[in-house]
């Protein structure tokens, strides 16, 4: 049953003239490994904690000579990878997420540009930043970074693959069955960075280029910087593939972790679990470290691995409904990767380089006073003593950029804030200070206006009165 479904498939899917063979035969392979139902099983009894050898505690990294020659000679090795491929639609954003303006009128994308920039200006080297698009975010990519065409780095764009959406019940390519237009297709996840970069012939420029370790990260990690302790420990230690770790909080029960299976590290993810085990997995004292998704990768062990074609990461199936059509999506992650790679290590970094922004709540806390802005870098204030961020959690009327903005005349300072709820149509003044623990709720149908320099601590707030 299932080779004829995927005869069919392969039949329909030669007939497909929007993509190229590689995204052809790479879409198969990922069918056929999904049909034949040859996804490994991971026995709970095998599963260790790994060592510290495994995951390296980031305070026992060597830090490199203060030499100015010696960095330059290390950052000439370093190529630095964006993924691209996301839309900003969650915030209610059209185009890529990366030009959503995060502080001071910078996007996402004129950070980490002004990043490299000051990193290449100081030591005298020449770090490239590549871009990895989907075809939802390729063209205004494309016009967006005409903006940098003066700047002093080199800036590569390049698609990942896009896969055609697999009609649930009849298992045939829907634009096969007339879906042509965008909806038909979709990016198979970040996993598919490796056949990508190979693809798209910038693996071997890189290459060229004297380049050995690329760092990949979500363009909307704002904490995700080059960081010379970790590539110069990469580099003496040979390690082909390092994930960056940080310690789990309640926020992060469901993020994948590291462990240790049969003398390799793997990614172990939730959906990986037996459902007896999942409380286990989301145990913060068991596993106590996740994934952040910034990950450092030597470039020739990425080229031997996907001409071997031996990166058989772990299938990510996604079943949606477009336009009335269930169809089915099939995905792997970059994380995933990591137990085929040799001396694979993860490293245990410091919560401040995973500060991803993904919803209005986290760009409250990124354009607070909590952080300062120096040279395209987001620091934390030290006048926080609290190690964690505050919590913060918007009603559906923040839920959109626009909004976000217009209902703030300033964004209120929270360094000494716990945890903040807002329900309802509230509006804030300019020079408010949160502290403690924080509720407002606005009643029905009432717009509830918090004046210019209140200052509200440990309070729950109804109406004015409560002021």
């Amino acid at each position: 049953m299932a080779d004829e479904k995927l005869a069919k498939l392969r039949e329909a899917t030669a007939g497909l003239t929007q993509i190229s063979d590689n995204e052809k035969s790479g879409f198969l392979s990922l069918v056929g490994r999904y049909l034949s139902g040859d996804e490994e099983i991971i026995e709970w009894a095998k599963i260790h904690t790994p060592t510290d050898e495994v995951v390296v505690p980031y305070d026992t990294l060597e830090s490199p000579p203060e030499d100015i020659e010696a960095t330059k000679k290390l950052l000439d090795k370093l190529a630095v990878l964006k993924l691209n491929g996301g839309l900003g639609t969650t915030m209610g954003c059209t185009g890529p997420k990366s030009v959503i303006e995060v502080r001071n009128g910078f996007t996402f994308l004129d950070l980490i540009v002004i990043q490299i920039e000051s990193l290449n200006k100081k030591y005298g080297s020449n770090v490239p930043l590549l871009l990895m698009n989907s075809f939802n975010t390729h063209e205004d990519t494309l016009k967006i970074v005409e903006k940098y065409a003066n700047s002093s780095i080199d800036i590569h764009t390049f698609n990942q693959s896009q896969y055609p959406r697999v009609v649930a019940d009849e298992f045939l390519p829907w634009p096969s069955k007339g879906k042509t237009d965008k909806d038909g297709w979709y990016p198979p996840g970040h996993g598919d960075i490796f056949p990508s970069l190979m693809n798209s012939g910038k693996l071997d420029l890189l290459l060229s280029q004297g380049k050995e370790y690329v760092f990949i990260a979500n363009s909307d990690n704002l904490g995700a910087i080059v960081d010379m302790k970790i590539l110069n420990h990469l580099i003496h230690k040979q390690n082909e593939y390092c994930m960056e770790v940080t310690p789990k909080t309640l926020a992060d029960v469901k993020g994948g972790t590291l462990i240790s299976c049969e003398g390799r590290v793997q990614l172990l993810e939730i959906a990986q679990v037996p459902d007896a085990h999942v409380n286990e997995f989301k145990s913060i004292e068991k596993f106590k470290i996740f994934n952040t998704n910034n990950l450092w990768v030597n470039l020739k062990a990425i080229k031997r691995l996907v001409e071997a074609d031996a990166l058989k990461m772990e299938i990510i199936p996604n079943p949606k409904e477009v336009d009335g059509v269930k169809v089915l999506q099939l995905e792997t992650a970059a994380g995933a990767a990591i137990r085929f790679f040799d001396h694979a290590i993860g490293i245990n970094v410091p919560r401040s380089r995973f500060l991803p922004v993904k919803a209005t709540s986290d760009l409250q806390l990124v354009q607070s006073d909590l952080y300062t802005l120096v040279d395209g870098f987001v620091t934390r204030n030290s006048a926080r003593t609290n190690p964690s961020n505050p919590s913060i959690e918007l009603g559906p009327e923040f839920k959109k950029v626009g909004s976000f903005l217009g209902r703030f005349k300033s964004i209120p300072s929270i360094v000494e804030l716990d945890s903040l709820k807002v329900f309802g149509d509230v509006w804030f003044g300019s020079g408010i200070v949160l502290k403690g623990k924080v509720t407002i709720t606005a009643k029905p149908g009432v717009k509830l206006e918090i004046p210019d320099g209140a200052v509200i601590e440990n309070k729950d707030i109804n109406g004015p009165e409560d002021l």
